[in-house]
């Protein structure tokens, strides 16, 4: 657990996932006035039909225990857990994982040092012009942690559908717990923009015309939707799993009071409303129908592109949700990145 406002997104490795049915629809057909799909009949919302295996108390717990004490929106308490978190998944299968390094630097953007890793693909190491995935963590999280169930070495050697992924470098670099934009004192945004990328791309990575995208889950699936919207020039595509979007600032100060600073931070950084500078990235977000943040997903899916892929389908705000979600969004990023031009992948799931 990683105390106020949202679950870390650092779960042990390894931690197996349930089984459970999807519940989504596919295409624009939902009828108006039909519950939580309403607002999605402009998104293709995707199926999780997949073989089952079995969760953790533990897992569970990780997401829950803030739902359970009133401090993330919506569902206030999740008191049953047949169902309501169970996901579908295959096992995931990694190639041997390629060249990682880990290292310190100190951020004056952020005013501290800073920790980060980067982690190539099989066969791959410094030197190699690649494309950069740029995984931003959990609240209360580090880069160590920045996904779920896998390290950045894993999830650079991926195999989905038992093929690895295009090749793609990820990265990530520590941004605190300030919601990865400005703070008094504290810059995680612009370290990553103005120290950390860098950095990368001194390592041949995400270097032009190599191209560059965001990750995150929760608190960082936030974070990676809020770097494209405000340098969608750098930012080529961003895929967020159960972000941290909240409806209004009243309801995000209540939830975690260090956020936001203000009213006008939250405005200026709110993601829902700043939805149309992605109209030139690749998007995808992924959300569980039980995860308390669903009505702000829902508003973020109305006022997202009409070629952001949208998954709003069976699940809470917990580990079984992104494990599930991680191989189709990593995967979805590293075909926008290695495409020969344009937006080919934006509309693919």
């Amino acid at each position: 657990m990683s105390g106020d406002g949202e679950p870390a997104t650092g779960t042990p490795r390894g931690v197996p996932v349930a089984s459970g049915p999807a519940r989504s629809a596919r295409g624009g057909s939902t009828p108006a006035g039909s519950g939580p799909a309403r607002a999605l009949t402009r998104r293709r919302l995707l199926t999780l039909g997949l073989p089952a295996a079995a969760v953790t108390a533990g897992a569970v717990t990780a997401g829950l225990e803030l739902v359970s004490r009133g401090l993330l929106p919506g569902q206030q308490v999740l008191d049953r857990l047949d169902g309501a978190c169970s996901v579908a998944s295959p096992p995931m299968t990694f190639a041997r994982p390629g060249r990682m390094i880990t290292g310190r630097f100190f951020s004056p953007a952020r005013r501290r040092e800073v920790g980060y890793g980067i982690a190539w693909p099989p066969g791959h190491g410094p030197g190699s012009p690649l494309p950069l995935v740029v995984a931003l963590h959990g609240f209360g999280s580090s880069h160590g942690h920045a996904l779920t169930g896998m390290t950045l070495a894993q999830a650079a050697a991926l195999k989905t559908g038992g093929q690895p992924l295009p090749p793609v470098a990820i990265a990530a670099a520590d941004g605190g717990g300030g919601y990865w934009h400005p703070h008094p004192g504290d810059d995680p945004m612009g370290m990553i923009v103005n120290e950390f990328i860098p950095l990368c791309q001194r390592l041949g990575l995400g270097r032009p015309p190599q191209r560059i995208a965001a990750l995150g889950i929760s608190m960082g699936g936030y974070g990676a939707l809020l770097l494209a919207e405000k340098y969608p020039g750098l930012i080529s595509a961003a895929a967020a799993i159960s972000p941290a979007v909240w409806t209004g600032y009243p309801q995000a100060r209540a939830a975690n009071p260090g956020a936001y600073a203000s009213a006008a931070d939250f405005a200026a950084n709110d993601v829902v409303t700043h939805a149309t500078a992605l109209a030139q990235v690749a998007v995808r977000v992924a959300a569980g129908i039980d995860d308390p943040f669903h009505p702000g997903v829902a508003a973020l899916a109305r006022a997202l592109p009409p070629e952001a892929v949208v998954d709003i389908s069976h699940g809470c705000h917990s580990a079984p949700f992104f494990l599930a979600q991680e191989p189709p969004s990593l995967a979805f990023l590293a075909r926008h990145l290695t495409a020969g031009g344009g937006r080919t992948g934006a509309a693919t799931a």
